[in-house]
């Protein structure tokens, strides 16, 4: 008998996805994405240098595995031009701000918009995230015009805190969904120079009418 062979995790998956985290520096991009990725949280982080990498597998539906890849960027100015080079390969970008933070809420436009001139005519899915819920106090940001303002940017909302782990994996769920909705639909393309969307297993079969009514009648069948 052949000894078991051990598949890498890396080889199991149907659809890799490549987002781009954005946003000032200071707003928390890096502790939700260790929360997110590595199940961590630290009161104390470096300040991103350029870019930092970060990969995370999960099972979108039965059965449909997706890989996916993240870009942590830095938000100071002057790595500006190191973080625009990875905005052609992202299917997705979150657009973060800092709740407590007015200017880095009022710079999101600014964001959106590099992204967009620099990736046209191709498509980005963007999810516009308000992070550290859990300073109430300190909120200078109201839920009502960030959802407006994600609405005018075509982009769904949602608030999060890496510290109380509030809404962490929904918003990474929330993007991960509309990326493949936007596969589906044609929104977004498989192109082998384009590194925004890969599809490496083949796609698990969904049942069809026909054969949900072949089943029901071999059901009946064995009654």
């Amino acid at each position: 008998m052949l000894p078991h062979r051990l598949v890498p995790m890396d080889s199991l998956w149907h659809y890799q996805f490549r987002v781009i985290m954005l946003g000032d520096s200071t707003v928390g991009k890096s502790s939700l994405l260790k929360r997110y990725t590595e199940g961590t949280f630290l009161d104390s982080i470096n300040q991103t240098v350029g870019v930092d990498f970060y990969v995370h597998f999960v099972e979108l539906q039965p059965g449909l595995r997706i890989k996916l890849q993240f870009w942590d960027t830095a938000g100071q100015e002057r790595f500006r031009s190191v973080t625009r080079s990875y905005y052609r390969n992202s299917a997705g970008a979150v657009l973060m701000f800092d709740l407590t933070n007015r200017a880095s809420f009022e710079n999101i436009r600014e964001w959106h918009q590099e992204v967009t001139d620099t990736v046209k005519p191709f498509h980005v899915v963007f999810v516009l995230v308000g992070h550290k819920s859990d300073l109430v106090a300190q909120r200078q940001v109201e839920q009502k015009e960030a959802k407006k303002l994600a609405s005018t940017l075509g982009a769904k909302y949602i608030e999060t805190s890496a510290k109380s782990n509030s809404n962490v994996e929904d918003a990474f769920q929330l993007l991960t969904l509309e990326i493949y909705e936007a596969v589906k639909t044609g929104v977004l393309s498989l192109n082998k120079d384009w590194d925004g969307v890969k599809s490496k297993l083949p796609l698990p079969e969904e049942p069809s009418v026909q054969n949900m009514a072949k089943q029901e009648k071999q059901k009946k069948c064995l009654c």
